[in-house]
């Protein structure tokens, strides 16, 4: 079994070599090629943290067989100089079922959801889209600007932060990391004020896009709210876009920016208007009018995960990376 750290996960799969893994992620699962529960989240009462496991099996011929994610939430871990979420992706050998390769599952996630979204980006938002709004300046607010930049020409960029000082943290990285110039702004709205493409990556309860905040024609992704307990959009923002999911099944589960108006009863189960596997796969239209505003609702799914973990698997074994570890 392959043992991968967090800087060889990075160094392994970037984001330009996940996205085309994640569009095809994404097209297995709305083919049916994918068995996954939903998502097992462990909550103890005497604890401050959780658990969550998502296993799954993958079809299809390449990048394929069983795996699973593990990761816990530690609510004091930002205060430690440590990420809030830690785990591991762990995948098996298709022939044998013996343990292919363990990795840091936080380098995976930060990689697999930005790439995700870089794929909605493609299929949903208008071509000429380049007026970004980040809000969150955290690990997934920099995969994301990141992944932004692959699939559009970005001509602005504006970030909001809870904390000034992480906002211009963020506009400090961008500018040494990808020589791009960022805004920083003192509220979401100032951010979203014209913008036709956004990311949410915050740790939202409340929501943080309200409706009138939208520009016509922006599209969304939305990434930050995948507990149902979090929101980042208002019900009316949610009601008054075209509503695309990863998963039909997690969102009407497990989405808290869906069953908010769901349970208003501002829209009902159909306002998704589809996954973004059909998209892809054809079977939907995606974006109809240039002054529509879509959203993109991307909770994450075991899927993306384990052929993100098959993928860095692959590419450590053919470099001769990561440490060798016999279970016997």
């Amino acid at each position: 079994m392959l043992l991968i750290d967090r800087a060889t996960v990075r160094e392994l799969y970037p984001v330009k070599r996940a996205v085309p893994v994640m569009a095809e992620a994404m097209r297995r699962y709305s083919s049916g090629q994918v068995d996954l529960p939903l998502r097992t989240i462990l909550r103890p009462e005497k604890d401050t943290g959780l658990l969550g496991t998502m296993p799954g099996f993958v079809g299809g011929d390449e990048l394929a067989g069983y795996g699973l994610k593990a990761m816990v939430l530690k609510p004091e871990n930002p205060s430690r100089g440590l990420e809030l979420h830690i785990g591991v992706v762990l995948v098996f050998d298709p022939e044998t079922g013996a343990p292919l390769a363990l990795m840091d599952a936080g380098a995976v996630t930060a990689v697999r959801t930005a790439a995700v979204s870089a794929v909605a980006t493609e299929a949903l938002a208008r071509p000429d889209a380049g007026d970004l709004a980040v809000l969150g300046s955290g690990v997934q607010a920099r995969s994301h600007l990141e992944a932004m930049r692959l699939v559009r020409s970005l001509r602005r960029v504006r970030v909001w932060s809870r904390t000034a000082e992480n906002a211009e943290a963020f506009r400090t990285w961008a500018a040494a990391e990808l020589d791009l110039e960022v805004e920083t702004v003192s509220t979401p709205s100032a951010a979203l004020a014209g913008a036709d493409l956004v990311c949410t990556t915050t740790a939202a309860k409340e929501p943080v896009v309200q409706a009138g905040d939208l520009a016509p024609g922006a599209h969304v992704n939305a990434v930050g709210a995948s507990f149902v307990d979090h929101r980042e959009l208002s019900s009316r923002a949610v009601a008054g876009a075209s509503f695309f999911v990863d998963s039909r099944e997690s969102a009407l589960a497990e989405s808290g920016d869906l069953r908010a108006p769901l349970t208003e009863g501002l829209v009902g189960p159909d306002h998704i208007q589809a996954e973004l596997g059909e998209v892809l796969l054809g079977t939907h239209a995606g974006r109809r009018e240039e002054t529509e505003i879509t959203v993109f609702k991307s909770l994450g799914l075991g899927v993306q995960d384990i052929m993100s973990g098959f993928a860095v698997a692959e590419e450590a074994a053919a470099r001769g990376l990561g440490r060798t570890f016999a279970l016997d």
